[in-house]
């Protein structure tokens, strides 16, 4: 579950999409059939929150007045997904899966190398506003563990060393390489091939 915007935030008055946001907007409110629009709340509310950098709420507001749903259910979806920031965030926000297959690979040394070298604790965004760090539940990828999500990019199969390489690179305005940082194939078997290793 989501955590509610702290009480010191500073929510701006109002939100409205960029006229090409809003063109976007009202083709994906168009994909679902009459009666069903606020099916599309979770997909716009993204759009507002790639758009403001984080979800405040007049753009909660605005999506729901935009659906035709009430406020209070639209808050309701806003608060229970971790998806949403309901707070600013820093530009790199960074998140390291703690869920069970990535805590037995050795996530928790991946948190301790994340807040070592950022100089803060999970939750927290460093004091130049590059990074946000943040702990998370299942990812999704228990195969590559463990991992962490930066924006839209999976790291994965990490380890101290290559998560400080990680952090180093978006702190210096550089793109990691997402995917396994072992050299592994996709989510192939860590040691290689064990099967159809022969011709037929």
């Amino acid at each position: 579950m989501n955590v509610a915007a702290p009480a010191d935030i500073v929510q701006p008055d109002s939100f409205e999409f960029s006229a090409e946001n809003l063109a976007e907007a009202k083709k994906i409110i168009a994909r679902y059939p009459e009666g069903r629009q606020a099916s599309a709340i979770m997909p716009l509310f993204d759009m507002a929150q790639r758009q403001s950098g984080w979800l405040p709420r007049a753009a909660i507001i605005r999506v729901a007045d935009m659906l035709g749903v009430a406020h209070i259910r639209a808050y309701e979806v806003a608060t229970f997904y971790t998806m949403y920031n309901l707070a600013p965030v820093g530009e790199h926000l960074v998140q390291v899966c703690t869920t069970t297959p990535c805590w037995l690979r050795g996530s928790a040394d991946i948190v301790s190398a994340c807040e070592k070298h950022l100089g803060i604790k999970t939750g927290q965004t460093t004091p130049d506003g590059k990074v946000t760090l943040r702990e998370v539940e299942c990812l999704g990828a228990c195969v590559n563990a463990p991992l962490m999500q930066v924006g839209d990019d999976y790291y994965e199969d990490l380890d101290p060393a290559s998560t400080v390489k990680i952090l180093e690179d978006l702190q210096a305005g550089r793109k990691p390489k997402p995917g396994p940082q072992t050299g592994r194939q996709t989510s192939a078997p860590a040691p290689g091939l064990t099967t159809l290793k022969g011709t037929a």
